[in-house]
C-alpha cells in the first residue's frame, strides 16, 4: 500500500532500491543487505576497491562477463558441473557469489575471513576427472588464479564502461594491488599485482580454454537468468546483454556470441548507462 506521506518519487527511489537489494540477499533465509564497516574492513573507503565494487550496475555486468570468462576453462566448469545446484538455482549462486564480494570489501575482517574460510573448506572437498579422464581439484592455485584474474579484470572493465569515476592508470593497477589480497587468502596462484600483470595472465592461460555443450548450457543459464518482477525484467536483459558485450572479442567468439548483442553494442552501451545512472539516483 503507498504511503500518501511519502512523495512518489522518493515511494520510486524506494521501490528500485528494494528490488536490487532484494537480489542480492534471500529474504526467505533471513540476509540482510552486508553492513560497511570502514575501521574495519579490509580496504576501507579510500581504497579504489571499495569505489569500484560500490557500482551496482557495474559490478553486475562484470558479474556476468567473468562468469562466461571462468566457465572457459575446462576445470572450472567441471567442478561448478559437477558440484554444484546452479542448474537448478543459477539466481542463488549469483547471488553468493554477490555476497561473497560484498562482505570481502566491506565487512570486518573477521567477517571477510570467515567467508574465505568458507570457500576455502568447500574447494577443498571438490575433487573429479574431465570426460577425458584428466583428474582435477578446485584448490589447485591455477585454478583459482584464473577464476580471480577473470572476475577482477571484469569488474574493472565494467567500472572503466559504465562507471561514476574515470580511473587512472595508477588506480587500474592499485585496484589489482588491492584485490590481490582476496586472492592470496583464497589460495591462487599466481596473483596479478597491476593490470598488465592481469591481462598476461589471461593471454598465458588462453591455450587451456575450451568450450564444450556443456560450456554452452552454462552460458544459455546464465544469461536466460530473469527477476521475478517483471517490470525489472527489461533492465535485467540488457545487463545481460552489457556483460557478453564487455567480452573480449576471443572470448565472445569462444562463446559462440561473436555477433555480439542483439541491440548491437551503442545500444546496448547508452541503455545501460541509463540504467547506471538510474540506480545511482535511487541508491543515493
Amino acid at each position: 500500500m503507498m504511503d500518501k506521506r511519502v512523495p512518489p518519487l522518493e515511494q520510486l527511489r524506494r521501490r528500485i532500491a528494494g528490488e536490487v537489494v532484494s537480489l542480492f540477499n534471500d529474504r526467505s533465509r533471513g540476509e540482510a543487505p552486508v553492513i560497511r564497516r570502514p575501521a574495519e574492513s579490509w580496504f576501507g573507503p579510500d581504497s579504489v576497491t571499495w569505489g569500484v565494487h560500490g557500482d551496482v550496475t557495474a559490478m553486475m555486468v562484470g558479474g556476468v562477463a567473468s562468469l562466461l570468462l571462468q566457465m572457459l576453462h575446462p576445470k572450472v566448469l567441471a567442478g561448478v558441473w559437477d558440484h554444484s545446484n546452479f542448474r537448478a538455482d543459477m539466481h542463488g549462486r549469483l547471488r553468493r557469489t554477490a555476497r561473497f564480494i560484498a562482505t570481502t570489501t566491506y565487512a570486518a575482517e573477521s567477517d571477510a575471513q570467515a567467508a574465505i574460510a568458507r570457500v576455502r573448506a568447500i574447494h577443498a572437498k571438490v575433487s573429479g576427472t574431465l570426460p577425458d579422464g584428466t583428474p582435477y581439484v578446485a584448490d589447485d592455485p591455477r585454478l583459482l588464479a584464473w577464476v580471480h584474474v577473470t572476475e577482477t579484470w571484469s569488474f574493472l572493465a565494467a567500472s572503466l564502461r559504465y562507471g561514476r569515476k574515470r580511473l587512472s592508470a595508477a588506480e587500474q593497477d592499485r585496484y589489482f594491488a588491492e584485490m590481490a589480497r582476496v586472492g592470496h587468502a583464497l589460495g591462487a596462484d599466481p596473483v596479478p599485482t597491476d593490470r598488465r600483470g592481469a591481462e598476461a595472465l589471461i593471454a598465458t592461460m588462453r591455450p587451456e580454454l575450451r568450450v564444450d555443450e556443456r560450456t554452452r548450457e552454462v552460458s544459455r543459464l546464465v544469461l536466460e537468468q530473469r527477476p521475478k518482477n517483471p517490470l525489472a525484467q527489461p533492465a535485467q536483459a540488457l545487463v545481460m546483454q552489457a556483460g557478453v558485450d564487455l567480452l573480449p572479442g576471443w572470448a565472445r567468439s569462444m562463446q559462440g556470441l561473436g555477433g555480439g548483442t542483439t541491440l548491437g553494442a551503442p545500444l546496448v552501451r547508452a541503455g545501460t548507462l541509463g540504467v547506471a545512472r538510474t540506480l545511482r539516483w535511487a541508491f543515493g
